[in-house]
């Protein structure tokens, strides 16, 4: 298969580990041609300005923004792209705004990336390949007389850590990524660390949903 061939896909996963677990597994396929990897909202909707994939696959809880937004950009920037959503928020509520945003594809990130290329090219050639509990739930909201209104995704109300608090609080009051590593001492992957476990706890995907959500809970002043 000569490079024109291959089906060109572009990612955005913002932890280290896993973006690199996904960029093997597609560069595995001699399918598949990776054209661009990004660890924030904002590098991919720098990249597609210019660039056009095939496929792209998207983390929905990004540091600096939301995986929906960047759904929402490809359709306008990269109509002919297909977007396929990759991450580990498996409820109903996700599920449904990422295909309302305009994802075609749902894949949860346990185990994804043994059937990675296969997922790709399936969703390439016009499918919507999606984990086994995503499909369920799928199935079973479409049957007759189980349709109900989407909930609202429910925010974990476990805790958050005091360091957790501490990161959130300084967000809250405009501080960059960058200038709470020097304030707080730690480096830039330990703040999207924490980040990223705040969106989990809170079942929100920014910044903005993460100040509100916890203003709400009671766990930062108003």
């Amino acid at each position: 298969m000569t490079a024109i061939d291959r089906v060109r896909v572009a990612l955005v996963e913002d932890e280290a580990g896993t973006r690199a677990r996904l960029c093997s597994a597609v560069a595995q396929s001699p399918a598949l041609e990776l054209v661009f990897t990004a660890a924030t909202a904002g590098e991919i909707h720098a990249w597609l300005r210019e660039g056009r994939p095939d496929v792209l696959l998207v983390d929905l809880g990004l540091p600096d923004g939301s995986g929906f937004e960047v759904i929402e950009w490809c359709r306008q920037l990269a109509p002919k792209a297909e977007t396929m959503v990759i991450t580990m928020f498996g409820d109903e509520a996700n599920m449904i705004r990422a295909f309302e945003a305009g994802a075609r594809g749902y894949l949860l990130k346990d185990g994804t990336e043994d059937d990675l290329s296969r997922h790709v090219l399936q969703l390439h050639a016009g499918g919507s390949p999606m984990s086994p509990i995503i499909a369920r739930q799928l199935l079973t909201r479409m049957a007759p007389g189980t349709a109900a209104p989407i909930a609202a995704a429910a925010p974990a109300v476990a805790s958050l850590s005091p360091r957790e608090t501490e990161v959130l609080a300084l967000v809250s009051r405009g501080y960059t990524y960058p200038e709470l590593t020097s304030l707080l001492g730690v480096s830039l992957s330990t703040i999207q660390t924490h980040v990223k476990s705040i969106y989990s706890k809170l079942a929100v995907h920014s910044k903005t949903e993460a100040v509100f959500e916890a203003r709400q809970l009671g766990l930062l002043d108003r």
